[in-house]
């Protein structure tokens, strides 16, 4: 497709260069803009259903990754985990559709349920976890409103913001080797293959096909790689354990296999389930490390996948101004909210969102689209359960491959640069936690700043973080050599 020049535009209502707006529209076009923006009702439709099918994968792999127990070994239900990522995702993508009037939408960020999973919940209860996605979002929301959201962007070196990314990547891909059994507890070793040494049992195998049908298919550039590979993959796991009569328990998830019928109510017991303070002995700053990592976590990938996505449906100008950002910023950070309040964590804008401005979106009408998708996901729980954790663990490792992508933006012939991004990059899986790697990636660049006499180049922001980032290393050195308990 070629790419058309476009004019800053400064209001949604505005019409593009050289439109020809017919007389007579229909309320949706006057509302949407759809001819404006060169666009039919067709095409956003269809570009709706694209996206849609693009990112229906969240609501399988967002239940997998908050599937663990919490600090008091508590464990959310299933049914309640996929009601509530698809009611957070059809409420935040229909209101960017509406509002935001952009082919942008939302679900939940899968680096802030990893955060939520191995750094909050060990720490906390659910609720309390949940009261946390909904405190970064008011933060992020804070953020946009004063015009800090943007500053800090620009003040985070953007190696680093790609080292960030990447970290996040195989932090999210190891969660899903582990979760199949591809990578087990070692004896001698602190990981090996399998359980022993060795690959054992068939749903491994499901998640090996898996995973290489999804790269194959993206390979070949199929619309919906991961979609499709998911549900070829839960026939192949169907049929194993009928034909070859395997034991119920060796399927991480349960035996893949419809109980009852396809279609059934909502299940509701997550949403309101938020709890603000009685952290007992985390500590107040434990709690501002948190809700700091998960900005972190849900913060870098918005405003660039925002400004990308708009750029590809020819919204934006070479700047980066395009109609409705604010709003969409804004949208992005209520959705951290809106999970938490739901309880199925913070959402953000998705990158396959492009899949359906690939299929000629432009406009809101695409966004509403996905979301009346989600919201009709609210009655085919069941039939979401029927996937195995071993399938959908294969998409997450792709969802981790798809980030490393960014280290071709890297000049790793520069190691005043290659350092701090490769430290960020191991530290978030070899450490499980995303903070350590951005805490490292921040110290390191600024220490070779330093080092190089270059510390004029560091700025106050980046100074600040550097301070927050000893501390956090040192607190706990400090409260053992203090004596405080």
């Amino acid at each position: 497709m070629t790419q058309q020049s476009v004019e800053p535009q400064n209001t949604a209502e505005e019409a593009g260069p050289g439109s020809r707006v017919p007389a007579g529209r229909s309320w949706l076009d006057r509302y949407f803009h759809i001819s404006e923006r060169r666009s039919t009702v067709a095409r956003e439709v269809r570009g709706g259903v694209t996206t849609f099918m693009a990112m229906a994968y969240i609501l399988l792999l967002n239940p997998l990754i908050l599937g663990g127990k919490d600090v008091d070994g508590n464990i959310l239900s299933q049914p309640g985990l996929i009601t509530a990522t698809a009611l957070a995702a059809a409420a935040t993508t229909l209101l960017m559709g509406f509002v935001g009037k952009v082919p942008l939408a939302l679900a939940a960020g899968l680096s802030v349920s990893g955060v939520l999973a191995s750094q909050v919940a060990p720490e906390m209860t659910w609720p309390q976890a949940m009261g946390m996605c909904v405190m970064y979002g008011l933060v992020i929301c804070l953020l946009v409103v004063t015009g800090l959201r943007e500053l800090i962007m620009n003040a985070i070196p953007l190696a680093l913001k790609h080292g960030i990314t990447m970290g996040i990547g195989l932090f999210i891909a190891l969660i899903g080797l582990y979760k199949a059994g591809f990578v087990g507890k070692g004896a001698a070793t602190p990981v090996t293959l399998g359980p022993a040494g060795e690959l054992a049992g068939w749903p491994v195998l499901v998640f090996a096909v898996t995973l290489l049908l999804i790269f194959m298919l993206q390979a070949r550039n199929i619309p919906g790689a991961i979609l499709i590979g998911i549900v070829v993959g839960t026939v192949v796991a169907v049929v194993i354990n009928k034909v070859a009569d395997v034991d119920p328990k060796i399927w991480s998830s349960g035996p893949p296999e419809l109980k009852g019928s396809a279609v059934s109510a909502p299940d509701f017991s997550l949403f309101g389930d938020v709890e603000f303070g009685g952290w007992g002995d985390v500590g107040a700053m434990t709690v501002g490390f948190v809700v700091f990592t998960l900005v972190l976590a849900g913060f870098f990938d918005a405003m660039a996948t925002i400004i990308g996505v708009g750029t590809e449906a020819e919204l934006a100008d070479d700047k980066g101004r395009m109609p409705g950002l604010s709003k969409a910023l804004f949208i992005d950070g209520v959705g951290g909210a809106v999970g938490g309040v739901a309880g199925g964590s913070g959402q953000t804008v998705f990158v396959e969102s492009a899949t359906g401005v690939g299929e000629g979106a432009r406009t809101g009408l695409a966004s509403v689209v996905t979301g009346l998708f989600f919201a009709a996901c609210l009655f085919f729980t069941p039939l979401t359960a029927i996937v195995p954790a071993e399938v959908a663990s294969a998409a997450l490792v792709v969802i981790g491959a798809m980030m490393m992508q960014n280290a071709r933006h890297v000049d790793w012939s520069d190691r005043a640069v290659a350092i701090p991004v490769f430290l960020t990059v191991v530290l978030m899986p070899f450490t499980y936690t995303i903070t350590t790697g951005v805490a490292a990636g921040v110290i390191s660049w600024v220490a070779i700043k330093v080092a190089q006499g270059r510390a004029r180049e560091v700025g106050g922001f980046m100074w600040g973080l550097t301070v927050i980032f000893v501390v956090y290393f040192a607190l706990h050195p400090l409260e053992s050599w203090l004596g405080v308990n």
